[in-house]
């Protein structure tokens, strides 16, 4: 009874404002102190009674306490949140996905996401995806809902980059999500182009991660041959994600491969060095979005760039005060889909997310100095600059004098 009666209470509060949670002084640094402190107990304290939310029968209910947990796990890390309570969150995630309408299991899919992203340990990360994968799967085989389905790939893209350690379940889940690249003949529904580009961006953004997944020849070959034709594609956003595809797929390699399959992926290879060439100097025309038309012809510029000579595009992200940097396309991938998926809160989790910078395969450079570091280092400098040039002053005027000595004495033997 007393849960009951505290579950009505947390979704009654649901609908109550917020504004309660900030504080309002903003002269006293005590104040500001002391209300910085306020709000994170708040924000605890909110957390708990969203967590009991997702209990209410409502489905309205849980949809906007979902809808809070993922704002809060996107604004900050809530990593005491998690550590106390992972077990509970994705219990009421998966049920959510499980029994939820279309909006609930897209927001499931995201919190998911988050959750595996917000928890510091490898086993947790592990232990979610092995919990997950089924569920998610089966969400996947009901209903044809664009966004339902993308959230799904998405989740499951992001819970296996993170969670699989040893490349055991990175083989399955790109198998699951093939399907939605290479629609079977026959298909009673045609799948949307959001749909497939978000299938091939997740596809990708696994296989640049999946140590243990050994591609063969075949598969191989079968892979870089379904992405030439989605090369043709209509969709300007097929194309790219197909181009970023077949980048990882030839920074890869085709390994051992069997005298069978030489000639055919030889001419595979020649045929795709032609699409490139086209699709990097496009006019325009094809696609509805043209705003993607400059990117389109950036990453194919690169990518002839990359089968002609193997050079690899260079990208530099600035984070906080430093630089993060890719020199390879599988790098490049995470960047992107990681950027995609965290929006404008990207930056600040890879500043804070520990997980997610030791599995992201970029180094951060430049150390960050505050402005008060910044302006000691000149001073330094400028010191340092200072007791320099007095010395060279004085080895120069020493040199002079030295040369002049010499030269007089040099006129003397004349």
């Amino acid at each position: 009874m007393g849960k009951r009666s505290s579950q009505r209470k947390s979704a009654k509060s649901l609908g109550t404002n917020d504004d309660d949670c900030v504080s309002s002084s903003s002269a006293d640094m005590s104040k500001l102190t002391l209300a910085s402190g306020t709000e994170a107990v708040q924000q605890d304290s909110s957390l708990d009674s969203w967590l009991e939310a997702l209990y209410e029968k409502r489905g309205s209910t849980r949809e906007k306490a979902l809808s809070l947990i993922i704002e809060a796990f996107t604004k900050s890390l809530q990593h005491q949140f998690v550590e106390k309570n992972f077990v509970t969150l994705l219990h009421q995630y998966l049920h959510s996905i499980k029994r939820g309408s279309a909006k609930e299991i897209c927001l499931a899919a995201r919190a998911i996401g988050l959750l595996a992203m917000t928890t510091n340990c490898e086993d947790k990360a592990h232990e979610l995806l092995e919990e997950s994968i089924c569920p998610l799967s089966e969400a996947l085989k009901s209903g044809s809902e664009i966004s339902k389905i993308s959230h799904i790939i998405e989740c499951l893209a992001v819970i296996t980059f993170i969670g699989d350690n040893d490349g055991e379940e990175s083989e399955g889940v790109m198998q699951i999500i093939w399907e939605f690249i290479c629609q079977k003949t026959g298909s009673k529904s045609k799948l949307s182009p959001a749909v497939i580009t978000t299938a091939i961006s997740s596809w990708s953004f696994i296989l640049s991660n999946a140590k243990g997944w050994c591609l063969n020849s075949k598969n191989w070959q079968e892979a870089v041959s379904h992405f030439s034709t989605l090369l043709e594609k209509d969709d300007r956003s097929v194309r790219i994600a197909a181009g970023e595809a077949l980048a990882i797929l030839f920074e890869i390699g085709c390994p051992k491969i069997k005298k069978d399959y030489a000639d055919a992926i030889q001419q595979l290879e020649w045929k795709i060095l032609y699409q490139v060439e086209d699709l990097s100097r496009e006019a325009g025309g094809r696609g509805s979005n043209k705003e993607d038309l400059g990117s389109q012809r950036n990453l194919f510029r690169d990518l002839l760039k990359f089968l002609r000579d193997g050079s690899c595009p260079e990208t530099s992200m600035k984070i906080g005060g430093d630089l993060l940097n890719t020199d390879t396309w599988s790098e490049l991938i995470q960047l992107n889909f990681l950027k995609h998926f965290l929006g404008e809160r990207f930056s600040k989790h890879m500043q804070e997310n520990e997980l997610l910078r030791s599995l992201f395969k970029v180094t951060l450079m430049k150390k960050h100095m505050s402005s008060g570091e910044k302006k000691l280092q000149k001073s330094q400098f400028a010191s340092s600059h200072k007791k320099m040039t007095r010395a060279l002053n004085r080895e120069r005027n020493s040199s002079q004098l030295e040369k002049s000595g010499h030269f007089a004495a040099r006129g003397s033997e004349w």
